[in-house]
């Protein structure tokens, strides 16, 4: 693999390795933007913030008008990326230019808008686009291996989803056919702000750890610095979406309320890195 996505693989594969060795090495920070939202002119503002907070890589998602695993935030702020006219096209031109600032750029999308542009065409396009790596929720596993391969042709990693409901030998298949990480889902149910995360996580991925030779990233929940903290001890990158994308509904505001942000998302970058 080549590009983008040999990048992708490399840092998380040598967070991996030291994470494993004892060394000091720290997780990865992914926070997770909805693509044009709050506005498709606010992104590159809210770009230059995630680069300036710490943010190792970045999550785009494309909006869409069905999906099953995000939950009322990201629902929220997809449908208002949608009224504003954002599209697939649109979503990888935001990619390409947060490439190009820099970012490690992971996309999530769904499987209907991905086939509709056309499984030949679409690694082509990614990779144009500066496209690291792609997730895609609704691809069963038993599909993976053709999406993994055109994808890796042409440089870009495709990344799969673990839950605590998956089977070590499940696992183990996953691990097999995925790219540059695991996404691991912290719990039962859709993305949103938690209070509280399960209190077996920290086990859990110990188990999962030693089951797989990818990276594990962890989403779904993850709200507060203490939180970040705690799952950066025990995984190998912390992923960040329903509590940033609710706070950038403020952003447009005024300056008090993007630095607020700032200062928050500073805090959970922080939070990822000393665990």
């Amino acid at each position: 693999m080549n590009g983008a996505g040999a990048k992708l693989v490399s840092f998380l594969a040598r967070t991996r390795t030291a994470r494993d060795a004892g060394t000091s090495r720290r997780a990865a920070f992914m926070p997770f933007l909805t693509a044009g939202f709050p506005s498709s002119g606010a992104m590159p503002g809210i770009l230059s913030m995630l680069k300036d907070c710490g943010a190792d890589c970045l999550e785009l998602g494309v909006p869409f008008s069905d999906p099953i695993a995000d939950g009322a935030t990201i629902q929220r702020a997809s449908a208002a990326a949608l009224e504003g006219g954002m599209t697939l096209a649109r979503s990888l031109a935001m990619a390409a230019r947060a490439a190009r600032m820099g970012h490690r750029v992971v996309v999530m999308s769904y499987a209907n808008p991905l086939m509709q542009a056309g499984l030949r065409e679409l690694p082509r396009t990614l990779a144009s686009a500066g496209v690291a790596g792609l997730l895609v929720p609704d691809l069963p596993l038993e599909e993976a291996g053709e999406w993994r391969d055109r994808l890796r042709a042409a440089g870009v990693s495709l990344a799969l989803f673990a839950a605590p409901t998956t089977p070590l030998a499940r696992l183990r298949r996953i691990d097999a056919l995925t790219g540059a990480f695991i996404y691991y889902v912290s719990l039962t149910g859709v993305t949103g702000e938690r209070t509280a995360l399960p209190r077996n996580l920290a086990a859990r991925l110990a188990e999962v750890r030693r089951t797989v030779a990818r990276p594990v990233c962890v989403g779904f929940g993850v709200s507060s610095p203490a939180q970040a903290r705690m799952v950066g001890r025990a995984a190998d990158g912390v992923i960040v979406g329903s509590a940033l994308v609710r706070r950038l509904e403020e952003w447009g505001r005024g300056t008090a309320e993007r630095r607020a942000i700032a200062r928050w998302l500073g805090s959970m970058a922080r939070g990822a890195h000393a665990g």
